[in-house]
């Protein structure tokens, strides 16, 4: 039986698998996105500060540890209580653990105990790593690198990155902390079930990537967080954004 000639029909050509659709392309903006920005600026932040860089961002991202579940006031306190301790970061380092827990319970405030570890770790992961205990590069790196540093370090996350660059290195970042991700899900922004996370990510990709208007929508969201769109009793009847809010008209009964 003569020999079977191999086939020179050529395989069928591998399918490529389905582009993943970015955030913004799952749940795309809504037209009257700008409005919302203009209307909550005009309200709460007319008046925008210029950008400013931290000489030591080190210090900022202390703050922003410190400032987790606490009120402003209490986290200057407690800030201040640290450098009063500790003019240098390395007192803070040598002192350990137990010694900053004591500083922060001093000037009040909750989870102590917590706050000190991660700043100890912080401080011990950069004494190991970095030529001293600083962050003054990240003033120098792209947007880019600085993050990759600042969420390279014990304890630091994507929205305590967000903060200290946008507030410490005036890079456009967008923090969403609670009132934020309230507004957004009550505005039908963004779906339900999504998290702070990706609802940053969002963000992100649909806000203008410039530091002014970044910083302008995240402070005054969370202005009118605090004071009209709060947890509970939103004083819906007050609020600037009322007719573009699909939740006013179940909330504001």
């Amino acid at each position: 039986m003569p020999a079977r000639k191999p086939s020179s029909a050529k395989p069928p050509p591998k399918k490529k698998p389905p582009k993943k659709l970015t955030l913004s392309e799952q749940q795309p903006p809504p037209e009257y996105l700008p409005e919302i920005a203009r209307r909550l600026s005009e309200e709460y932040l007319p008046d925008p500060p210029q950008p400013r860089r931290s000489a030591e961002p080190l210090d900022g991202l202390i703050q922003t540890i410190l400032s987790q579940q606490n009120t402003a006031p209490i986290t200057r306190r407690q800030f201040q209580g640290l450098k009063t301790a500790y003019p240098h970061w390395e007192g803070a380092l040598a002192d350990g653990p137990d010694g900053i827990e004591a500083v922060l319970k001093a000037a009040g405030g909750g989870l102590s105990r917590v706050k000190a570890g991660y700043i100890y770790s912080l401080l011990a992961e950069l004494d190991e790593t970095r030529p001293s205990l600083s962050l003054r590069e990240t003033r120098d790196l792209d947007d880019t690198a600085a993050r990759e540093l600042l969420e390279s370090l014990p304890g630091v996350g994507m929205k305590t990155a967000s903060c200290v660059l946008l507030f410490d290195l005036a890079r456009p970042a967008m923090p969403v902390d609670t009132h934020i991700h309230r507004i957004a899900r009550r505005l039908e922004l963004v779906p339900e079930a999504w998290n702070a996370v990706k609802v940053e990510r969002w963000f992100d990709e649909v806000l203008p990537r410039e530091w002014a208007a970044r910083y302008t929508f995240h402070v005054s969201a969370i202005r009118h967080g605090r004071q009209t769109c709060r947890a509970r009793n939103p004083a819906c009847g007050v609020c600037v954004l009322r007719d573009l809010c699909p939740s006013a008209a179940i909330l504001g009964r």
